[in-house]
């Protein structure tokens, strides 16, 4: 059971969203997909849930086309920040509506996690802040057990112990339903303990496709006085370097050479870190 992009182009006049993106998503995983600000990433979510058009390639779940098919769009279930209900329906009404549609929908898990995120059940959705509008569209994604579900950036207006209930929520489900999760965001430091498998879009291109693990165990950092780092740099791979002063800290890509300066501190890149580095190279590349 899979999930592929192959050869996905979507244009609006002059600008390329998405440039032949080709991916396969496979069961079980918890997918990050990252990118900045316009870097394609909701469209590639749009187009997935046949809410647009590609203007060329083709997206297949479990082998079948999700165009105009229900068969294929009704094992995707899409979390986003819009909310697609009629004005003025009640929250516990729009869970019944949901597991009309579909028949996997665990009302009485929705009604649990109402209850452990304190959304009023009898509230109007439209009454909703944007903090509880996200809480109840994620209990949506967290409820409905289809094969495939995906969070757009999930704890819009959320505070911080409502974050962290999420990301513990959607672990401990993960780790029973062994589904298959997608989280776009940009609170990557955050999800980083789930995401194990990492995306990386920039300016519609696919940069970045592999197990989160394997890519940052193939990244490091090096900080140090400034002269001593830049003679252990040379002919490495160099994403990002940042001097303060008269030090100075380099994002590398490879692994550590042994028998460094004592001087040279050499760590582990996080995500968020590793994300960073990569966008500031394509930028580089890119100037």
């Amino acid at each position: 059971m899979s999930i592929e992009f192959e050869h996905v182009t979507k244009r609006y006049g002059s600008t390329t969203a998405l440039d032949g993106i080709s991916l396969t998503l496979e069961q079980g995983h918890i997918y990050g997909l990252l990118g900045n600000n316009g870097a394609g990433k909701s469209t590639l979510l749009s187009i997935l849930t046949d809410r647009q058009i590609a203007d060329s390639g083709t997206i297949l779940v479990d082998g079948q086309p999700t165009r105009n098919n229900d068969a294929a769009l009704q094992k995707l279930f899409m979390v986003g920040e819009q909310n697609l209900f009629p004005t003025g329906m009640k929250v516990e009404r729009a869970f019944r509506i949901t597991a009309s549609f579909y028949p996997g929908f665990d009302m009485e898990y929705a009604v649990a996690l109402a209850k452990k995120f304190d959304l009023p059940l009898k509230k109007k959705i439209n009454a909703l802040s944007t903090g509880y509008a996200s809480i109840f569209r994620m209990i949506l994604g967290l409820s409905v057990n289809a094969p495939y579900v995906f969070f757009d950036e999930p704890v819009l207006g959320l505070d911080a112990r409502h974050r962290e209930l999420f990301y513990q929520t959607l672990a401990e489900k993960f780790s029973v339903s062994g589904g298959t999760y997608l989280l776009s965001t940009h609170l990557i430091a955050e999800a980083e303990n789930l995401i194990d498998h990492t995306i990386v879009i920039y300016e519609g291109q696919l940069l970045c496709n592999g197990p989160t693990e394997t890519l940052l165990d193939n990244t490091y950092s090096i900080s140090g006085p400034a002269a001593l780092v830049d003679s252990a740099i040379v002919g490495k791979d160099v994403l990002s370097c940042q001097a303060l002063g008269g030090l100075k800290t380099a994002a590398i890509q490879g692994t550590p050479e042994p028998n460094l300066p004592p001087e040279l501190a050499i760590g582990r890149l996080g995500l968020q870190d590793y994300f960073i580095a990569l966008q500031e190279f394509q930028e580089k590349q890119s100037a």
